[in-house]
């Protein structure tokens, strides 16, 4: 009897360690389409896209929505949930469509889905064949179905769906149904050019666009970060390194919630980021102060949340311009953080050494000195609406670009243009930059500071 339990002990540790070292050998994109769960491989996938301003084509079927352009390249765009005769959520015009651009032999094509999930890798052995439970979709366009993470995700076979050579006769009235938009389909795309894309090294590049779309998704998603050419940088060597972290911990790249958001931003916010300024970095940033002809120094802090960076600033232009005027603008939507900001009380170990004379010792704690205080007015306001802002000679806008779509962000930088003095200055975050565009140029090596020209 312990011989026979033994033996069936081995045999279950067995099958589990078999079991744990399944390889992973195949990826798909997941969406959802009528309220259900699919998935396409991922080697079919060229991008994700957000479709919008289409050109509408006449004499097509109703699911061609038209053709849209592709940075150059015109590709038909069909909508999966019209073909197949699923529920679709009506959306206003000028809302963009969720889709994916697939790679289908030497054409591309658009199709258009409820929502894109994620991207999920697992052993092909897990895929089993599809069954005519699956009765949404013709069973001919499944090349199976696999469970993961408690959900059952339907893989669809696009090369059948957009195959003009598929020739299999329907059956049943239900076929034929679904059979029709097979050419219909491919002759809305066959007409396409060749893109003239090789497979070997592309296919990797789509994988791995794949992800970094996904990852720059989550972000915008959970914490309104966006990926443009203000940060662009920062992110992709931010990308390689969250990609070996995770690998490292087993874990896929991609997020799965808002904590993996923020783990993923950690190394973003600038040095002291919601904490007063240590010394060492006020007289770094001070140091690249140029000297300032009038005798008021003014300077617009937007995004100053609770008030530490502007209370530190004022410290460190007071120490810069002795003898000016100090005059801060510092604005925050977040009603709560700005509210407080005036009236600021925290324990004395929390602003540096040398602050003793900019300080005032209340009952709940220590507050500014009216020397500091005076010199800034908090307001709850929103850069992007501002006004009857006198000329700057400093801007402080440190990690806010980031969290503006990419144009507002254009939008900002020209509204900074109209505020700046010639010459002024904007500092930006650690892990943000300008490109040279004409209106501004670097100011220095280590900081990310800008000349208004």
């Amino acid at each position: 009897m312990a011989i026979t339990n033994t033996i069936e002990k081995s045999s279950a540790e067995n099958d589990q360690k078999n079991l744990t070292q399944e390889v992973i050998d195949f990826k798909m994109v997941t969406f959802t389409l009528g309220g259900k769960d699919y998935g396409i491989d991922i080697m079919r996938v060229k991008e994700i896209a957000k479709f919008a301003q289409f050109t509408y084509v006449p004499n097509t079927a109703p699911y061609v929505r038209g053709v849209y352009n592709l940075r150059g390249d015109i590709i038909s765009i069909i909508d999966l949930r019209l073909m197949f005769n699923l529920p679709a959520e009506q959306k206003a015009e000028d809302q963009p469509e969720n889709g994916l651009i697939l790679r289908l032999e030497t054409n591309m094509l658009g199709v258009i889905v409820d929502s894109i999930d994620k991207v999920v890798g697992i052993s092909s052995a897990q895929v089993q064949p599809p069954h005519p439970i699956f009765g949404d979709i013709n069973i001919k366009f499944i090349s199976g179905v696999a469970e993961y993470d408690g959900r059952l995700y339907i893989i669809l076979d696009v090369d059948r769906i957009f195959s003009r050579d598929e020739e299999e006769s329907p059956s049943t009235s239900e076929e034929r149904a679904f059979a029709a938009p097979v050419s219909t389909a491919s002759q809305a795309f066959h007409h396409q050019k060749s893109t003239g894309e090789s497979d070997g090294g592309d296919k990797r590049r789509s994988a791995d666009q794949i992800t970094r779309d996904f990852i720059h998704e989550g972000l915008q998603a959970f914490s309104k970060f966006h990926v443009s050419p203000v940060n662009e940088h920062w992110f992709s060597g931010r990308l390689g390194e969250w990609q070996d972290l995770r690998k490292e911990q087993g874990r896929d790249a991609q997020f799965t919630d808002l904590e993996d958001s923020l783990e993923f931003l950690k190394p973003f916010y600038s040095h002291q980021t919601g904490a007063f300024w240590e010394d060492r970095y006020m007289e770094k940033i001070a140091s690249a102060l140029p000297e300032v002809e009038s005798s008021i120094v003014h300077v617009w802090n937007p995004g100053c949340g609770d008030g530490h960076e502007a209370y530190s600033i004022a410290v460190m232009l007071r120490r810069r311009y002795p003898e000016k005027q100090i005059k801060i603008w510092a604005g925050d939507t977040d009603l709560l953080k700005i509210s407080t900001a005036p009236n600021l009380v925290f324990p004395r170990e929390k602003a540096p050494q040398s602050w003793d004379e900019y300080l005032t010792k209340g009952k709940n704690g220590f507050t500014l000195a009216p020397v500091i205080k005076d010199s800034i007015l908090f307001e709850f306001s929103d850069m992007k609406n501002a006004s009857a802002l006198p000329k700057m000679d400093f801007i402080f806008c440190r990690d806010v670009l980031s969290f503006l779509r990419p144009d507002e962000q254009k939008r900002q930088i020209a509204i900074f243009e109209e505020t700046m003095k010639p010459a002024g200055l904007l500092i930006l975050g650690d892990n943000e930059n300008l490109l040279e565009d004409g209106a501004w140029e670097p100011s220095d090596d280590f900081i990310s500071m800008f000349r208004y020209r």
